[in-house]
């Protein structure tokens, strides 16, 4: 592990496991970065002014698996949705409040400060984040936990994460717009026409897989010469397992329990859950880059190992 040393919000973090392995956790000036064998796997960008995300992502082939748009130039990359940030988790109705989208009047989670930070045979990021209304009101809290991983030629990352209410009530809406959210690189997407794919669980694709439930989702395609491909397993402890998938074919790849009426096309149902104050909910996702389609990387095996297991606990 390689911890640098002294910011303020990494006084805190506490340092595990062994030094000796492949996976190393630096810092950068906005976040840490985590790398394997000296080669980037990842960045996690605590200082976005509206969430904490991921980006970049480098799948097996060495390339990056995610949009850059707007986090770089993107060149040739749809200029759409500028709050769709490679990796994140947020959701588009918390007490009324949009934490989705971005800009003036919206909410924000703010990162304050890394609980874990090591490496070693994996990489472990933990942090506690402050979820707030535009007037800074502070209404819920988080405890999210990212271990990257390898699993032979897969490259994964296990996203799990507890959301706690600090207000008296804390409801998550019904929306579509949520939760854990990806942005899957140009090429990849479906309306890209260049090869891109949508599959899940229960064997449906493409716009088929739109607001269904599904253990799992693999969306691939090409990326530079090579076929391959994200999928995004939801474990059976996550709450409301499994979800609704909010699965886009121009590249959006989100797992969200809450937007039933959309999904369902029901307007007599809602999706829509409160906690009260100090309640909490948990998530737990296992993000798989792979190459190949999901059957060549056998995802459906794969759930049945991750699923078999309960997730790392959450400090």
């Amino acid at each position: 592990c390689l911890l640098s040393s002294s910011p303020a919000d990494f006084a805190s973090a506490q340092t595990s496991g062994s030094s000796e392995g492949p996976f190393m956790v630096e810092k950068t000036d906005h976040g840490v970065s985590v790398k394997c064998e000296g080669k980037l796997w990842a960045n996690y960008v605590a200082d976005g002014e509206f969430k904490p995300y991921v980006w970049p992502i480098i799948g097996p082939t060495e390339q990056p698996m995610t949009r850059e748009w707007p986090l770089g130039e993107g060149a040739g990359e749809k200029h759409d949705h500028p709050h769709q940030k490679s990796m994140w988790f947020t959701h588009g109705d918390i007490n009324k409040a949009d934490f989705w989208a971005e800009g003036p009047g919206r909410g924000r989670t703010i990162h304050r400060e890394f609980v874990e930070i090591s490496g070693g045979t994996k990489a472990v990021i933990v942090t506690r984040n402050d979820w707030v209304l535009a007037d800074d009101t502070k209404i819920l809290e988080d405890v999210r936990k990212l271990i990257f991983s390898r699993m032979g030629e897969h490259r994964v990352i296990d996203f799990n994460i507890r959301l706690t209410a600090t207000a008296d009530n804390v409801t998550f809406g019904d929306t579509k717009e949520g939760t854990f959210g990806m942005r899957v690189a140009e090429s990849l997407a479906v309306d890209s026409k260049k090869g891109g794919q949508i599959v899940n669980s229960e064997g449906q694709t493409d716009g088929q897989a739109w607001g269904k439930k599904a253990k799992w989702v693999d969306y691939s395609g090409p990326v530079g010469d090579q076929i391959v491909g994200i999928a995004v397993l939801n474990h059976p402890s996550s709450f409301r397992f499994p979800t609704y998938w909010h699965v886009r074919t121009y590249g959006l790849f989100a797992a969200n329990p809450f937007g039933w009426h959309d999904f369902v096309g029901r307007p007599d149902v809602s999706g829509a859950y409160t906690l009260g104050k100090g309640q909490s909910i948990t998530f737990a996702y296992r993000v798989i880059l792979h190459k190949g389609r999901a059957e060549d990387a056998k995802i459906a095996e794969a759930f049945e190992e991750y699923a078999a297991v309960p997730p790392e606990a959450i400090p």
